[in-house]
């Protein structure tokens, strides 16, 4: 039987028309360089007018590409990792609420759910857009919001190459990449407010559109179907890094929260930092604290320029 195909490694080309933006993108090809990672390159402008010349880019200056970015298909790494642990002996709950979180003068003590009480001494709060609830439940003030994210697929469309990689536009996030017979449109709306919706919105069809088609002018033709459209939700933190580890007066409550659109991306990392720190207290693979829940309160956020 033919498996699905979690992750196609396609490539990412972030093109900028912005000096600016091309020093950020050098600045981390320069990391990259120096991590290992040998298939990331900068490019010139002539270089992505020469390769996409459906693209509008008389006014790029540069970006970078890399030919192992590539897209995932979450759903199935999803199942993927739960048949996994479930062939291990793992239970898995479906569908069952938290209503309740116990503890006692040595930290959690159990989870109250609507199947009933679970007994243990470690929590990991993984609750997505409704971590901050999953918190609240512990007494815990956590700074996530979740944001409406929406998604435009097109019909069938042969005037752009379907062998193209993610493109993305860093004047204004707009970005696209081939999904199936078409292309599929992603842009981050300055004007999307905080809050549970998770209805499309179809305004959001022209307002797409019309970046893709500025910078793309063949997209003028692309042909969309709103109702094949969706809408989900990031998970925000207040400067788009996620917060990981325990929590101080709380022993046993971990948090892997926030991770403001990455989450996917960075879910390998994350699963063997929480394991490190539940078993041993600490983890080599980076400075954790770094990304604690205290920066918040001590003033030691992080930057992040590209949240798409």
């Amino acid at each position: 039987m033919c498996q699905p195909r979690i992750y196609a490694p396609k490539g990412y080309v972030f093109r900028t028309a912005n000096v600016i933006r091309l020093g950020y993108l050098r600045a981390n090809y320069e990391k990259q360089v120096a991590m290992g990672l040998r298939e990331s390159r900068l490019v010139t402008g002539d270089e992505v007018r020469e390769t996409f010349p459906q693209m509008r880019g008389e006014d790029i200056v540069g970006g970078s590409f890399c030919s192992t970015d590539g897209f995932v298909d979450p759903y199935s790494a999803m199942i993927g990792f739960m048949t996994w642990a479930a062939e291990r002996g793992a239970t898995l709950w479906k569908g069952v609420p938290v209503t309740g979180i116990a503890q006692d003068k040595n930290g959690i003590a159990g989870v109250e759910t609507s199947r009933g009480h679970v007994a243990t001494r470690r929590i990991v709060n993984c609750g997505g857009p409704w971590a901050a609830e999953v918190a609240g439940l512990a007494g815990i003030d956590l700074p996530i919001e979740p944001l409406r994210r929406m998604l435009v697929p097109s019909e069938p469309f042969d005037e752009f190459p379907h062998t193209a990689p993610m493109i993305i536009d860093m004047s204004n996030g707009f970005h696209f990449r081939p999904e199936s017979r078409g292309f599929l449109l992603a842009w981050n709306d300055p004007e999307e407010t905080p809050g549970f919706k998770t209805d499309f919105d179809v305004t959001f069809v022209e307002k797409i559109l019309t970046r893709a088609a500025d910078r793309v002018p063949c997209f003028a033709n692309l042909p969309v179907n709103p109702k094949r459209s969706w809408a989900g939700l990031y998970e925000m933190t207040p400067d788009h890094h996620p917060i990981l580890g325990g929590v101080p007066g709380v022993p046993g409550f971990f948090l892997a929260n926030g991770f403001s659109g990455h989450g996917v991306m960075h879910a390998p990392a994350t699963g063997k930092i929480l394991s490190d720190l539940i078993l041993t207290g600490k983890t080599e693979l980076i400075d954790v604290s770094l990304l604690n829940l205290a920066r918040f309160s001590e003033g030691r956020t992080i930057h992040e320029t590209a949240v798409l």
